[in-house]
């Protein structure tokens, strides 16, 4: 019964209520309103057979809410509080933009980070799916607004919905640990990296990811291994710093702690540098505002890369 009654609620008659509640007078709350008393009475008749009982007392000053009338009101300003959220969380500029990234500790998330330090009043809901496919499902269903990928795609297997930009090239990295034959290096070529074993037991074979270190390692002969049980980025860290034939690669941008006694070393991979090819992918129908704000801080923020001096795959 209790569901029953919900459904038959009038949020304009609620909307009365509370204006007379809060006016005193049927002719004021009317005036508020734009409606006449008449409309006014008529939606408190409704209302009061709708909950059962009266809601107003006549007085000679105007209307007081009866005992149920007071009860009811502190309900009815939350039932009109949530028909303003419902009606925000859709209002194009009042919605939190909500963005996919392929990691929370790598580099899109550290770029949105940056978005949000620079425009702070937009409210942004970041969520992790597991790949590119994931991604551009719930892109096309409006699940997510926007999602930080390498897409694989070309351009003519693309959905014709979906849109792609490159966002930025994040230059891929080597980490040693401390007695590594490269752990003294400044910098490494990726031919000076053939023979070495790169550990990366993160790849999971069928994604984005999986598919640019394929491309790496057959561009330049790399050996990459991802054998092994994934236990994440701690244990990886921990096996590497004690190690003296394992590597592994990681983003310029990656965020990575680890114990002052590992002594890991980051040594950037120069002629050519590898790089991950990170675009901004949406759908074409997309109206939400805060894209585009979105969009002009990657076009000031990325970082300026020379082509000459880079590799991507081929499908990038």
């Amino acid at each position: 019964m209790a569901t029953r009654i919900v459904a038959d609620v009038d949020l304009d008659a609620v909307r009365t209520f509370v204006a007379i509640a809060d006016a005193g007078r049927f002719q004021d709350a009317a005036t508020e309103l734009s409606i006449t008393q008449q409309a006014v009475s008529k939606r408190i008749a409704a209302l009061e057979r709708t909950v059962g009982v009266r809601l107003f007392a006549r007085t000679p000053r105007g209307a007081e809410p009866t005992v149920d009338g007071r009860a009811f009101l502190p309900h009815a300003r939350e039932l009109l509080r949530a028909e303003a959220r419902a009606f925000a969380s859709v209002r194009a500029g009042h919605r939190a933009l909500r963005v996919d990234v392929i990691g929370r500790g790598l580099a899109p998330a550290v770029l949105l980070r940056d978005f949000h330090r620079a425009r702070p009043e937009i409210e942004l809901d970041v969520v992790t799916l597991f790949d590119a496919d994931a991604a551009m499902e719930a892109i096309r269903s409006g699940t997510v607004d926007a999602s930080f990928r390498a897409v694989t795609m070309t351009g003519r297997r693309l959905p014709g919905d979906i849109e792609v930009s490159r966002a930025f090239d994040e230059p891929v990295q080597l980490l040693t640990g401390p007695a590594h034959a490269l752990a003294g290096v400044r910098t490494v070529t990726p031919a000076e990296l053939v023979g070495h074993r790169i550990w990366m037991p993160g790849i999971v074979p069928g994604t984005e990811w999986a598919a640019y270190y394929d491309a790496l390692a057959a561009a330049f002969g790399l050996t990459i291994e991802s054998s092994g049980p994934d236990f994440g980025v701690e244990p990886l860290l921990d096996t590497v710093a004690g190690s003296r034939s394992l590597a592994t690669l990681v983003g310029e941008q990656t965020r990575l702690v680890w114990p002052a006694g590992h002594d890991l070393r980051r040594i950037p991979v120069r002629n050519p540098t590898p790089v991950y090819p990170h675009s901004l992918v949406r759908h074409r129908d997309n109206r939400h505002p805060a894209l585009t704000a979105l969009r002009d801080h990657l076009g000031s923020a990325r970082p300026g890369l020379s082509d000459a001096g880079t590799w991507t795959p081929a499908w990038a």
